[in-house]
């Protein structure tokens, strides 16, 4: 399979390319996604949109710099009620989106882009649905004391490859979706490429 260049310090998007024989190096782009997402909101953005536009920004950042080869950017967002949750920045943040998602049904929507020579050939965006059991705070708390920093501002308030999985009544969709990476229409197109 062809080599490529991840545009994320994510390990579990690194992981799951590893678990699917595809080989990469990684060169983070360190956009500003705070930024970029709420200018995309006031322009009307769904949260599909904004997903998809910031795997792509990441994806051309770096394919800027390295012509000819293959770029992957990804982003996940949580969007419940048509709002965007962003990671949080603190372990208060943390558990104040754990207690909106509380008891609740929300999407996660994960989009990848492929960028050659600065600009995006190929792109996609799946979603899954997840419904939070209703947990007391006491329950929350434990499970937040749980979760290192590192983890907890790279990759939201829950990780479903971990303690995040007993934090769900239902999961409908991929699970590597879920962990940020759709990657059985990564694979194909990349089959396809070659």
């Amino acid at each position: 399979m062809v080599n490529i260049v991840l545009a994320s310090k994510s390990k579990v998007r690194k992981q799951i390319l590893y678990n699917n024989g595809i080989n990469c190096i990684v060169e983070p782009a360190n956009i500003d996604e705070d930024s970029i997402t709420e200018s995309l909101l006031k322009e009307g953005a769904t949260p599909e949109i904004v997903a998809k536009n910031l795997a792509e920004l990441k994806a051309n950042k770096i394919s800027n710099k390295k012509n000819e080869e293959l770029i992957l950017g990804a982003d996940s967002i949580i969007n419940i009620d048509g709002k965007i949750i962003s990671k949080p920045s603190s372990r208060k943040e943390a558990m104040e989106i754990l207690i909106k998602l509380n008891g609740r049904k929300h999407q996660l929507i994960s989009s990848v882009c492929i960028s050659k020579n600065g600009s995006m050939i190929w792109n996609h965006t799946e979603k899954a649905e997840l419904t939070m059991k209703k947990m007391e705070k006491i329950d929350l708390e434990k499970y937040l004391s749980k979760i290192s920093d590192e983890n907890l501002y790279s990759y939201n308030v829950y990780q479903i490859e971990g303690e995040g999985r007993n934090l769900f009544l239902k999961i409908d969709g991929d699970e590597n979706t879920i962990m940020g990476l759709p990657i059985k229409k990564l694979k194909e197109y990349l089959n396809q490429y070659e």
